[in-house]
């Protein structure tokens, strides 16, 4: 689910996009995260790398898609340098 490596996490999670709001739902297997924006044209993907920038206080160019460009089921690389912030971001996505 969150794995730290030398750039920063990686992070696997599912994209509920059309959602009423933009939200992170922890669940036992997996981190489920609800986006506004329709699934058509990439603007899931965009509203997901925008809403977790804002959320983690980080540049949207840190974070990137490795896995899952087309698919619910995504792996994102957050590149992050700093402990205090790994801490924080990891605090958010862990119960």
């Amino acid at each position: 689910m969150i794995k730290r490596v030398k750039e920063g996490l990686i992070i696997k999670l599912k994209i509920v996009p059309n959602s009423s709001k933009n939200e992170i739902i922890l669940e036992e297997e997996f981190i489920k995260v609800k986006v506004t924006a329709q699934p058509i044209e990439n603007k899931a993907n965009k509203a997901l790398v925008e809403f977790l920038a804002k959320r983690f206080k980080l540049p949207k160019t840190n974070i990137e898609i490795l896995k899952g460009d087309t698919s619910k089921e995504k792996t994102l690389l957050l590149k992050v340098d700093n402990d205090e912030r790994i801490e924080s971001i990891n605090s958010q996505l862990t119960k």
